[in-house]
């Protein structure tokens, strides 16, 4: 079993997706789309969201890609379509500090650096474990022939990376629960 070529990376906002997805990449050479990108528009508006389903089906419809972002709406159809899926079960705290610490950082996994915290956002983490969490978590059930990876903090993502990147055959990579 390899790692697959098709990948969804998901998890509450602030739980590092994003930099988890590019050291994937790094590691895999599979494209990276970061979906925040496909969403938002310099300008913090978005594209609809007929648009943005028509760019994501473009995107499922690619052999080889890694999907960063949660975007709940669109879970089942990514569920459906990818072999692998990490989910980054992170708790409240983490993801919280993970929000307060990229306000005024430039990253490229969104087309703005935001200035301040966001109360949308801040409701999103804090909704997250209630709301997003057992979707996943079911979703990971339903379809449990695929790859699942589920990591609970940081250090467990970044030492199971950390290994990924020593290992010359991915194909030697196999997927767990912990």
């Amino acid at each position: 079993m390899n790692l697959g070529q098709k990948i969804i990376v998901l998890g509450c906002p602030g739980g590092g997706k994003s930099v988890f997805s590019k050291r994937l990449h790094d590691a895999s050479g599979l494209p990276l789309i970061h979906l925040d990108n496909v969403w938002w528009k310099s300008d913090r508006s978005h594209i609809s969201r007929e648009e943005f389903d028509r760019k994501l089906d473009e995107i499922l419809q690619g052999d080889k890609w890694i999907l960063d972002g949660d975007y709940s709406r669109t879970y089942e159809v990514r569920f459906q379509t990818c072999d692998t899926v990490f989910f980054l079960d992170y708790g409240f705290e983490e993801c919280m500090n993970g929000i307060k610490e990229r306000v005024g950082k430039a990253r490229r996994d969104i087309p703005w650096t935001e200035q301040e915290l966001d109360p949308e956002l801040v409701k999103l983490v804090e909704n997250y474990n209630t709301e997003n969490r057992p979707v996943v978590l079911a979703l990971m059930e339903k379809y449990s022939g695929k790859n699942s990876f589920i990591f609970r903090s940081r250090a467990e993502a970044d030492a199971w990376i950390s290994r990924l990147i020593s290992i010359p055959d991915l194909s030697s990579c196999t997927p767990h629960d912990t």
